[in-house]
């Protein structure tokens, strides 16, 4: 068994970071489904999907939920599935938090999101400053 990995985004931007991570590194390890938003779905309909995609997901070890911007509409879809068990949700997902999770596919799920959200933030720097040390 394995978390499985739910990516919800506005449009596609979780297809694409999953497509370029799985390039980067060969394979996804992970059972992965993305999940498009458009800003004028219905919030129900929405919850329904993420819902549905989110059982098939969990194989017994949970589901990671990353979405593209804390506050908004993918993020608060996800955050209407945390009253099911076995399901964490970072938000704020760019592309060295998507290969860090892939990478560590096989931690528990508490493990992995600590990972999704060390890897993201790890991935943010400011080259200027870095430049001139």
């Amino acid at each position: 068994m394995s978390t499985g990995l739910l990516i919800i985004t506005h449009d596609q931007i979780g297809d694409a970071l999953l497509a370029t991570a799985v390039a980067m590194i060969g394979s996804s390890p992970m059972t992965t489904r993305t999940m498009a938003v458009s800003l004028d779905t219905d919030l129900e309909q929405l919850t329904g999907e993420a819902r549905s995609l989110a059982r098939e997901l969990d194989q017994g070890d949970g589901v990671l939920i990353l979405t593209d911007m804390f506050g908004s509409t993918p993020s608060n879809v996800a955050a209407l599935l945390l009253d099911q068990p076995g399901i964490a949700v970072v938000s704020g997902i760019n592309l060295p938090m998507l290969i860090r999770v892939l990478n560590y596919a096989h931690l528990g799920l508490p493990e992995l999101a600590h990972k999704a959200t060390s890897g993201g933030q790890d991935g943010i720097v400011w080259s200027s400053s870095t430049a001139r040390r």
